[in-house]
């Protein structure tokens, strides 16, 4: 599996990729995450204007997505119920994590590239998001508390720092 940035010729299949996630989402019991459009082809475009879109890609195949954007995070400024591990250093956010249900590794491979990057990692998902929850908690991540989105929403806040 190979990760690269993404380009606007990549949307259509990004697109692809994320309706199949939610189909992943939908059967597991959340069904109130990723809804009324979102993640929608604008915010798409504009994590490719920030140099913060990737696809996975396998023999040239877009099989997954994700944002990965440096600090600060506006959402993150304010935690209830907790405190991040480290509030001082700057640090990198993953947002959009998807993929086909049949492809395997895309939360391993998206954390190998992102702790190269920068070892302090910070991430967000939704209380029905359970197996997003067991992959965060399984790849190191402590739980932090919980951030409030624009709309209000919340979302459970994690964040590692690595060795």
């Amino acid at each position: 599996m190979n990760i690269r940035l993404a380009t606007p010729a990549d949307i259509p299949a990004i697109m692809d990729v994320l309706e199949a996630a939610k189909v992943i989402m939908r059967r597991s019991g959340n069904t109130n995450q990723w809804v009324g459009g979102y993640p929608s082809t604008d915010a798409i475009e504009k994590d490719l204007s920030r140099d913060a879109g990737y696809v996975l890609t396998e023999k040239e195949r877009v099989v997954g997505y994700f944002a990965f954007l440096p600090s600060p995070e506006p959402t993150y400024s304010r935690i209830v119920g907790g405190q991040w591990l480290d509030d001082v250093r700057p640090y990198h956010v993953i947002h959009r994590i998807a993929s086909y249900p049949e492809v395997h590794g895309v939360f391993k491979a998206i954390m190998d590239f992102a702790f190269a990057a920068d070892p302090n990692i910070r991430i967000d998902t939704h209380k029905d998001n359970r197996i997003m929850q067991h992959n965060i908690l399984k790849h190191g991540f402590n739980y932090c508390g919980i951030i409030y989105l624009e709309s209000g929403d919340e979302r459970l806040a994690y964040q590692r720092i690595a060795d």
